[in-house]
């Protein structure tokens, strides 16, 4: 990876992660006052909105910070290693995670009137579009298992030949 690229991706990890923190300081206790002029027959969303948001913040934010040890990983040249497979399988997991705060979300406003039906729909899309980047990401994985059995096979070839050379 170039370093203008593993640059451009630090800068955009950074800018990222100052977002979500923008959002967890500022943008939630904003939304939360605005939840309190919730109609009455509506007022029993307030609690998990701001739940459902707090979690989906922090589901990013460990996204970022895996996504950031892996660059590290990549500029070390250590990232086909086996200690790189934590770090994906918690991205994994982070987004599965998204993808079934998004779906709670769905089932949260659709009884009632909260929300048009179709709004829900997009919401259920929107999940089922999360879920499809955590396969993505599993897919990837599975190429990073292949490389880093790969890197040790030609290790070990390579340590065969230096003996018999």
């Amino acid at each position: 990876m170039g370093r203008l690229a593993m640059l451009a991706l630090r800068a955009v990890l950074v800018m990222l992660a100052a977002g979500t923190a923008f959002v967890q300081a500022v943008m939630v206790p904003l939304f939360a006052i605005d939840l309190e002029d919730l109609d009455p027959g509506y007022a029993y969303l307030r609690i998990p909105l701001l739940a459902l948001t707090v979690l989906g913040v922090m589901a990013v934010q460990v996204t970022l910070v895996c996504v950031w040890r892996l660059v590290t990983m990549v500029k070390r040249g250590m990232v086909f290693s086996h200690a790189a497979f934590r770090y994906v399988d918690v991205v994994i997991g982070a987004v599965v995670a998204a993808a079934l705060l998004v779906f709670a979300l769905g089932v949260l406003l659709a009884p009632g009137e909260a929300v048009p039906p179709g709004m829900v729909l997009l919401i259920g899309g929107a999940g089922v579009g999360v879920l499809g980047v955590a396969l993505i990401v599993f897919v990837l994985r599975m190429l990073l298992a292949r490389a880093v059995a790969r890197d040790v096979e030609a290790t070990h070839l390579q340590a065969e030949l230096d003996e018999v050379i």
